[in-house]
C-alpha cells in the first residue's frame, strides 16, 4: 500500500500525517489504535475486525482489500481489486472511497454490523481454496499423477466463470460413489469434506438451475 500510494505522489511519512492505516494483525489492531494521538484519521485494513477496535478515535473507518498478496510480488497486486469500505458517517466512507480509488481498487460499502457474514464468504473463497487445492493435490499425488496438473484446470474454473460441470450437474451419481470409495480407501479423513461438497453442489443447482 505505502508503494502505491507514493506512485500516486501520496506523501507517505511514519511519524506524521492526516491519515494513519493500520496494516497489522487483527489482534494488534485496538492496542495499536489506542497508543496514536486522536486527531488524525485512523484506519485498518482487516476484513473481519469491526470498527469498535478504533473505538478511541472519532474519526475512524476501514479499507479491506478483497484480494490475497504474495511478498514476491509488488502493488499491481492491488490493480482492479474490490474493496470494503466501512465508515459510520458521510465523511469517513468517502475518505475510505478516496483511499480505495486512489490505491486502485473498487470500493463498495460495508455494513459494518454484517462483516463478520462478508469476512467468512472471503475466507472461503481464498483461504479455503487453498485447502481445496492441497487436498485435491493428495488424491492426485496418490493416483500418481502430478497434483500441479491441477492448476491449469483451477484457473479454466475461474476464466469460464464458474460454469458448473463434472459427475453432480449430470446427475452421475454412480460416479460420486465411486469417487466415494476411492476416498475411503485411500484418504479417509477427506471423505467428509468431500460429501459436505458434493451437498452443497446439489444445492446450488437445486437452487440456481443446471445449466441448459
Amino acid at each position: 500500500m505505502s508503494a502505491r500510494l507514493r506512485e500516486r505522489g501520496v506523501e507517505v511519512d511514519a511519524d506524521r500525517g492526516d491519515l494513519v492505516l493500520l496494516c497489522v494483525p487483527d489482534r494488534a489492531i485496538a492496542g495499536v489504535a489506542d497508543g496514536i494521538e486522536p486527531g488524525p484519521w485512523v484506519a485498518h485494513t482487516s476484513g473481519g475486525t469491526p470498527l469498535a477496535a478504533l473505538a478511541t478515535h472519532a474519526r475512524r473507518f476501514s479499507l479491506h482489500p478483497l484480494q490475497t498478496f504474495t511478498h514476491d510480488r509488488g502493488p499491481e497486486q492491488l490493480d482492479g481489486a474490490w474493496a470494503a469500505v466501512a465508515g459510520e458517517t458521510d465523511e469517513a466512507i468517502a475518505t475510505g472511497t478516496w483511499l480505495a480509488d486512489t490505491l486502485g481498487l473498487r470500493p463498495f460499502v460495508l455494513d459494518d454490523s454484517r462483516r463478520a457474514l462478508y469476512h467468512a464468504g472471503a475466507a472461503i473463497a481464498s483461504n479455503y481454496l487453498v485447502t481445496l487445492r492441497r487436498a485435491a493435490g493428495e488424491l492426485l499425488d496418490a493416483s500418481g499423477v502430478p497434483a500441479e496438473a491441477l492448476e491449469p484446470l483451477m484457473r479454466r474454473v475461474i476464466e469460464n466463470g464458474f460454469q458448473l460441470t463434472g459427475p453432480i450437474e449430470r446427475g452421475d451419481w454412480e460416479t460420486v460413489e465411486r469417487h466415494r470409495t476411492a476416498i475411503a480407501e485411500t484418504a479417509p479423513d477427506l471423505l467428509p469434506a468431500y460429501d459436505t461438497l458434493a451437498a452443497l453442489t446439489a444445492r446450488d443447482i437445486v437452487s440456481h438451475g443446471a445449466p441448459a
